[in-house]
C-alpha cells in the first residue's frame, strides 16, 4: 500500500521561507514522478512543481519559478518542497503526489496522494 504524509506547513510572513516534507511509504520516490500540487479556498487544484525519475525534468509554472524548488532523498524516500519569497497568494493547501496513472502531468493524472499541509502567507 502507497502512503504519502506531508508535513512542514505553517504560517509565516510575506517573504518568508518554509520547507515541505513528504515521506513516502510502498513506492519508491526514486524510480517514479513526484509532484507538489495547491488548492486554494474556491480554485483547482494546481501544480506547483514535478521531478521525474530520471532528474532530467523539473517543470514549475511561472508563478513559482525561481522561488520554489523540489528535491528529493532517496535514502529517506522523502521529497522535499523549498519555497522562498513566499507570496500572499501563495497560501493554500499543499499536496504530495506520486506516479502517474497516464501520460500527462494534469493534477488529475497522479496516482497517489497524500492528505495535504496548509501553508498561510500573511503580511
Amino acid at each position: 500500500q502507497v502512503r504519502l504524509v506531508e508535513s512542514g506547513g505553517d504560517s509565516v510572513q510575506v517573504g518568508g521561507s518554509l520547507t515541505l516534507s513528504c515521506v513516502v511509504s510502498g513506492l519508491s520516490v526514486g524510480t517514479t514522478v513526484v509532484s507538489w500540487l495547491r488548492q486554494a479556498p474556491g480554485q483547482e487544484r494546481d501544480v506547483v512543481a514535478i521531478r521525474v525519475s530520471s532528474d532530467l525534468f523539473t517543470y514549475y509554472p511561472d508563478s513559482v519559478k525561481g522561488r520554489f524548488t523540489i528535491s528529493r532523498d532517496t535514502v529517506k524516500n522523502t521529497v522535499y518542497l523549498q519555497m522562498n519569497g513566499l507570496k500572499a497568494e501563495d497560501t493554500a493547501m499543499y499536496y504530495c503526489a506520486a506516479g502517474l496513472r497516464g501520460t500527462t502531468y494534469r493534477p488529475g493524472e497522479f496516482a497517489h496522494w497524500g492528505q495535504g499541509t496548509q501553508v498561510t502567507v500573511s503580511s
